[in-house]
């Protein structure tokens, strides 16, 4: 057993190719970022316009972001974003999907209405992208791909049932596909953010009430910052993960263990 190779540039992701669904928003823009900075180069499919400050973000590394404004639960988007990403870079190493939605109702209110836009694109999407990717990065017999779950992979989702089964599913997802890709060097893994600091919990962070039970919750006693995950992201598609396979990466300041 030789350890005196190891090094940083295990960490490294220069030369790479990172696509990020949702990536230009969100905590979507922090994993972008965090991979630009360790090298990468970045295809963002996303429903959210390009306004220049996810681009400007990554050009400052010296990486290079190409955009393309789409739907990902549209047929033959999958198909799209992974030829597009080819056309451009010429590979695709890294996989993140990062896309998500949640919608939150009253039990009696839930219907198919709001449960079948998350299915489609929490859980249909990611593997359809996944599916896509996988075909080139078995060729290869090199890959990552990082599916961004939830605290509520874990947990049941009150008020929100297909956000719930959707996570849940994802983390199914995950484990399937690491199975089924490991023997061509192919590592698929997740990312369970607990709660953080985002315009998307800015109404729950502002009620005290709720904001106090999730913080009494969080051993950390804080919200998380989207820097918080940055590094989580870039571990899981570096060399330094290539025998981390199905794992669910919680990423929670101990949420789950309290």
């Amino acid at each position: 057993m030789d350890i005196t190779g190891f090094s940083m540039d295990y960490f490294s992701l220069k030369g790479k190719t990172a696509i990020v669904t949702g990536g230009n928003s969100g905590l979507g823009r922090a994993f972008s970022l965090a991979l630009a900075k360790a090298g990468a180069n970045l295809f963002i499919p996303s429903l959210t316009a390009d306004d220049g400050t996810t681009r400007q973000l990554i050009e400052n590394e010296g990486a290079r972001m190409e955009f393309l404004q789409v739907d990902i639960t549209n047929e033959g988007t999958p198909k799209l974003i992974i030829e597009k990403c080819l056309e451009h870079f010429g590979t695709v190493d890294i996989l993140v999907n990062s896309a998500g939605m949640n919608k939150i109702a009253a039990f009696k209110e839930f219907d198919r209405g709001k449960w079948d836009p998350m299915l489609q694109v929490n859980l249909t999407a990611a593997f359809e992208v996944s599916h896509e990717a996988a075909k080139w990065m078995m060729e290869r017999r090199e890959g990552k791909i990082i599916n961004i779950c939830s605290m509520f992979s874990y947990l049941g989702g009150l008020g929100s049932p297909a956000y719930a089964a959707s996570k849940h599913g994802l983390a199914g997802l995950t484990k399937s596909f690491a199975d089924e890709l490991g023997s061509y060097n192919i590592q698929v893994n997740g990312i369970a953010p607990g709660y953080y600091a985002t315009e998307l919990t800015k109404e729950t962070r502002n009620d005290p009430v709720a904001n106090e039970k999730i913080l009494n919750h969080t051993p950390a006693n804080r919200w998380g910052d989207p820097v918080d995950l940055m590094g989580a992201v870039v571990f899981l598609a570096s060399r330094a993960a290539d025998y981390v396979n199905g794992h669910i990466l919680a990423v929670d300041g101990g949420y789950l263990v309290r």
